[in-house]
């Protein structure tokens, strides 16, 4: 392997923003451990479930630098320059990524359906039209020619597919039931995930609005977009406490202060934040607080369900 081989992996590591998948994995952890608290878990579903969600968030990636490679907004962004805009690929060859990485991810997301579902054909196809409806949802984000990332739509699409569907769909590949309380626990991550998005698009604010990208901080401006951000961390804090009213109180609960402590002292600095550039370290802080929020909320669920 030579030196110019060697470089374009490196280029196509960069492109896959390996930074982001923790946050997508956030959720499947978390949907997958409320289904072993409910004596239902399978390690090859959620060893497949994992991969799998990479994969869309690889795409997903992969998608948003096309997307916004071809309109130019990255090409004056505070946050790390993308392969397009700094010419490490081609868009003929990020294109033909795309292309692959949704071979990759139909073929895992069947893998995945197949072996949780066996023959049971009506939720295989459930699932497979959910699955195609999140690649195509992935990469329409800013691709295309009305990207509803320029729209402001983003943060809807996060919350469902980072959140809802993540924790749910995970839930239920395990469980083959639907528990309401798993809508909680998919809506804490949801605000979460788009909070990271939130930020993302605070800390890009002033590029996006010169490049008419509609996102919800050029549309409501700075000030107003720290109290949306306020919203969404308040909102997933006080939806943890109504979950966890459902368990006696114990010294367990340890376990889910762990995983808000950093979310909390999140909220101080963001708090602290007076200008745009200062956002670019809160958003990688959110996104790994995220994660290590489903491990010990996961790590709860286990105790309690081996010592309730």
């Amino acid at each position: 392997m030579n030196f110019h081989s060697i470089k374009k992996i490196k280029y196509w590591i960069q492109a896959s923003r390996i930074e982001t998948l923790s946050l997508s994995i956030s959720g499947i952890i978390l949907g997958s451990f409320f289904a072993f608290y409910n004596y239902s878990f399978d390690k090859i579903i959620f060893i497949l479930s994992i991969i799998t969600a990479i994969s869309f968030q690889i795409l997903s990636n992969f998608a948003n630098d096309y997307g916004d490679g071809i309109l130019g907004t990255d090409n004056n962004r505070i946050g790390p320059k993308r392969v397009i805009a700094s010419g490490k690929l081609t868009l003929k060859e990020l294109k033909k990524g795309i292309i692959v990485n949704v071979f990759i991810s139909i073929t895992l997301s069947y893998s995945l359906i197949k072996y949780s579902f066996k023959n049971d054909y009506l939720l295989i196809v459930i699932f497979l039209f959910l699955s195609v409806f999140s690649i195509l949802a992935a990469i329409k984000y800013t691709m295309g020619k009305t990207p509803y990332g320029y729209y402001g739509f983003g943060d809807i699409f996060v919350f469902i597919f980072f959140g809802l569907l993540s924790v749910f769909g995970s839930y239920f590949l395990q469980t083959k039931s639907v528990d309401y309380e798993v809508f909680i626990l998919g809506s804490v991550i949801g605000f979460l995930c788009v909070g990271v998005l939130n930020l993302n698009n605070i800390r890009d604010i002033e590029n996006d609005f010169k490049m008419n990208k509609k996102t919800i901080p050029t549309r409501i401006g700075f000030r107003n977009a720290k109290f949306y951000h306020y919203f969404l961390i308040i909102a997933s804090i006080l939806l943890v406490f109504l979950f966890a009213t459902k368990f006696k109180i114990s010294n367990k609960l340890i376990f889910i202060i762990f995983g808000i402590l950093p979310i909390l002292f999140h909220l101080f600095k963001v708090n602290q934040a007076k200008s745009p550039i200062e956002f670019k370290p809160l958003l990688k802080q959110l996104a790994i607080s995220t994660f290590f929020f489903s491990i010990f909320m996961s790590i709860f669920l286990i105790y309690e369900s081996i010592f309730f």
